[in-house]
């Protein structure tokens, strides 16, 4: 039995567009979440994508914007109507606040360490 000469190329771009597709349809952001933990018992994990900061804590869900300040690459801030967040803090860049101006309340946190899928 011989194949077509076409069959091999053929089967070959299937298989990557099926790939391609499958990449696109694959739950979730791409981004690891990092846990941190504050004073006042806050805690929350963050996921960075693109110019956003998504922060899900047990209190609630948040997106924050990229937003000028940080001192550096590594400093960066985030905000949004209700909070503003700084991270890459400290002298091992593990720190980070949040500043709540409604409450007003201010949080000092540091990375956890963990990494939530």
């Amino acid at each position: 039995m011989s194949l077509p000469p076409t069959f091999l190329p053929r089967c070959g771009l299937l298989l990557a567009a099926a790939a391609l597709l499958s990449a696109c349809a694959a739950p979730g952001t791409g981004s690891v979440a990092t846990r941190y933990r504050c004073e006042h018992g806050i805690d929350f994990s963050v996921r960075f994508v693109d110019d956003s900061a998504l922060i899900e804590s047990s209190r609630a869900s948040d997106v924050l914007f990229r937003d000028a300040g940080g001192q550096g690459a590594s400093q960066t801030v985030y905000s949004n109507t209700r909070m503003r967040a700084e991270f890459g803090l400290g002298s091992g860049e593990r720190e980070a606040v949040l500043r709540y101006p409604l409450l007003p309340l201010v949080a000092r946190c540091v990375r956890d360490g963990k990494e939530v899928p």
